[in-house]
């Protein structure tokens, strides 16, 4: 008998080295882990980005929005990609759709 087998029993040591764990066993934390981060972050941010897509689409001249940046001002004309948006009286800038983030309610921006 030597010092190792006061540690690590001679029979434990031996079931180690002769059986594995199963693939299965090895597998269900991995697919918990992907699981639990889908339903975590993947899902909401698709749910976001399909929401946004559904505001840019539905845009019109007349509504009132908030850009990426803050600023807040009324649609004048829409085009595929552009949006002339009316930050004051007669303040006129042109904007990506993409960096358009809300649609406020009607009224929000009379001072």
């Amino acid at each position: 008998m030597n010092l190792l087998d006061l540690i690590i029993s001679p029979a434990h040591a031996a079931e180690g080295i002769n059986s594995d764990p199963s693939a299965l066993n090895q597998l269900i934390p991995l697919v918990l882990l992907f699981v639990v981060m889908y339903f975590l972050l993947i899902r909401p941010q698709q749910k976001r980005a399909k929401a946004h897509k559904a505001l840019l689409g539905a845009l019109k001249a007349g509504d009132e929005i908030v850009t990426n940046g803050g600023i807040v001002g009324t649609v004048k004309s829409v085009d595929e990609s552009f949006a002339t948006v009316e930050i004051a009286s007669g303040v006129v800038v042109k904007v990506q759709k993409q960096g358009i983030n809300q649609k406020m309610p009607k009224g929000s921006t009379k001072a």
